[in-house]
């Protein structure tokens, strides 16, 4: 399987889908073996259990492959692109880039498959025009039909037992607004509103002491106080009203605070992309999903939802 079809768009995004471990490795294992003896940067990002059969199957090629535990890097698909492919590939911007990046496996929940959906689409337009290929694996024996399906519309080429093949229903952006989905809070949620900029320490004071009540840590629950005081800002400088709702709850193993405005986030790049010292703003939404383990939006021109979660 070629890993760019020649005189085309220089990125190239496959997924894979394999059934197994040893399809998964006949696949794989070429593939960085390949990178590795062209001389070129070689990255692996996959869940801990595969990482270790891929390190396995190199031998001692692996020292010389960057690697990560996808289900911690990857934990929040919103900061995928900017935390760890991009931070790669920015590095080696004068040669092409192998990276393998498995964001959906079987185990992530439902409510973090729609921000997996759309990290997948989004890696598209974080790529174009550069000199990289980010290959990513779809266990078919794991996911469901939809994940499968969701692939085909997220990565132009589809490899599959050997073959390459164009994709027909490659349709990035479809996905992207079909996983734009209403966030709801439960009624009982604890509720703070923002109208002005001298009730942020309150309201940080707010998120703080609820995150401890439902049982984060207090380093979790200063950075999950950052990430409300982050959103709410941008809500007070960036909206019509210039005013939030901001709500707090415990559900499962994650606390949640919600923000809610009448704004509308129109590039759905917001928060995925590195920003340099040259370039001003732009850094409130990347550090909340670098913070955060889940990042949830739901926007329309009549106002956005931004649902941040730590696990406890």
């Amino acid at each position: 399987m070629r890993s760019s079809p020649p005189g085309a768009e220089p990125f190239v995004h496959p997924a894979l889908f394999y059934r197994g471990d040893d399809e998964y490795l006949s696949a794989l294992v070429p593939f960085l073996a390949e990178g590795l003896e062209q001389g070129g940067p070689v990255a692996v990002a996959v869940p801990g259990r595969k990482l270790e059969l891929l390190r396995a199957a190199l031998g001692g090629a692996a020292d010389s492959v960057f690697m990560l535990d996808m289900s911690e890097a990857g934990r929040n698909p919103g900061r995928i692109i900017p935390g760890v492919l991009r931070a790669f590939a920015d590095k080696h911007r004068d040669t092409h880039v192998r990276i393998i990046g498995e964001p959906i496996w079987p185990g992530r929940s439902r409510t973090e498959y729609p921000a997996c959906a759309q990290h997948e689409a989004l890696i598209n337009e974080a790529f174009t025009g550069r000199d990289v290929t980010i290959l990513c694996p779809y266990d078919k024996d794991g996911l469901d039909e939809v994940a499968l399906a969701d692939a085909r519309a997220t990565h132009p080429v589809l490899w599959e037992s050997g073959a390459e093949a164009v994709s027909e229903a490659y349709a990035p952006d479809v996905v992207v607004s079909r996983y734009n989905e209403p966030l709801n809070s439960p009624a009982d949620a604890a509720r703070f509103l923002v109208d002005k900029v001298t009730l942020l320490p309150a309201m940080r004071r707010f998120v703080g002491a609820g995150a401890v009540r439902h049982g984060l840590s207090r380093d979790r629950a200063a950075d999950l106080a950052l990430i409300a005081t982050e959103l709410v800002t941008n809500s007070l400088l960036h909206t019509p009203s210039a005013r939030a709702e901001l709500r707090l709850w415990r559900d499962g193993d994650h606390v949640t605070c919600q923000v809610r405005d009448d704004g509308h986030v129109s590039d759905p790049m917001a928060g995925r992309l590195p920003r340099t010292s040259s370039q001003p703003g732009g850094r409130g939404l990347l550090m909340v999903n670098h913070l955060a383990d889940l990042v949830r939006i739901h926007t329309t021109p009549s106002g956005t939802t931004v649902q941040a979660l730590c696990r406890i």
